[in-house]
């Protein structure tokens, strides 16, 4: 290690060409890592200085976007908030997320989660769309309600939990953690009304929560603290309880719009927005 800390890596990365590669290889680059330096760091060094092709997915740099997941010495995590040396001591592997195709180098192809995901209809659907599409006030939650679900709504879809789960590794058709986990989301959402075409979705085609077996590892790498598995369990804690006809999810009204009484005007403290640094803006 040199004098102001910094320490040469070697950055073992798995690459791929669709074009000139038959097969994955795995190529070394020695990297000079600084203290504190992350793997996305690392990365732009190799890209910048060493080898322009090399591919990978980032964008916001501070573990919100889920841009950068890939599996570093064997485990799911994001590239962006994980830093060299809390994870090697002088070989760091690198791969593209597993249970997906590889579209290049360490950029997987994230399309299937996202259909996935999709399927199990990820948004407030209620019956009052005229509400939805033109809203006149926000709808009523409690805190209490609120807390039933927000856990889960910090979900960034990086797919750490998809390329985690060894359920998903062996049966392409089930839905996986991530979908599964916001389907839960929004089925306990006391301002949704789909209760009933969630349920079917989830019942059919061996997509929904009755394939996970629990192995946990979803929870395990997720870098935000979601608890994919945990949702899953509730999941199918709420199928069961609306099979014995006892599910207040189920049974329940969507939640109104707020009423009158509770309506809080705007704060005669709180400025007005400024006006439009460019001319012409809107």
């Amino acid at each position: 290690m040199s004098d102001n800390g910094v320490k040469d890596f070697v950055f073992r990365v798995r690459r791929f060409d669709p074009v000139e590669d038959k097969a994955p290889h795995y190529q070394d680059f020695k990297v000079p890592v600084g203290p504190g330096w992350t793997i996305l760091e690392g990365l732009w060094y190799i890209k910048e200085n060493l080898d322009s092709s090399l591919s990978w997915r980032s964008s916001c740099r501070m573990g919100v976007c889920g841009s950068c997941g890939m599996l570093v010495n064997g485990s799911a995590t994001l590239a962006c908030n994980t830093q060299v040396r809390d994870v090697a001591t002088d070989v760091l592997m690198l791969a593209p997320l597993p249970n997906f195709d590889i579209i290049r180098d360490l950029v997987p192809d994230l399309a299937p989660m996202f259909d996935k995901h999709t399927h199990l209809m990820p948004h407030i659907k209620r019956d009052d769309t005229e509400e939805m599409l033109e809203p006149t006030d926000q709808y009523w939650q409690t805190p209490e309600e609120l807390e039933q679900f927000l856990q889960f709504s910090y979900c960034i879809k990086c797919g750490c939990c998809m390329a985690a789960c060894p359920t998903f590794a062996s049966d392409a058709k089930f839905s996986g953690p991530m979908p599964l986990a916001q389907g839960y989301r929004y089925l306990i959402d006391s301002r949704d009304d789909a209760f009933r075409q969630r349920k079917e979705l989830l019942g059919s085609g061996g997509v929904g929560p009755w394939r996970c077996h629990y192995a946990g590892e979803c929870s395990k790498v997720c870098p935000k603290g979601v608890d994919p598995a945990r949702a899953i369990q509730f999941m199918k804690r709420e199928l069961v309880l609306d099979y014995l006809r006892l599910s207040k999810a189920a049974k329940r009204k969507p939640a109104p719009l707020l009423p009158a009484e509770k309506r809080q005007g705007r704060r005669d403290d709180i400025p007005e927005a400024p006006p439009f640094t460019v001319e012409g803006a809107s």
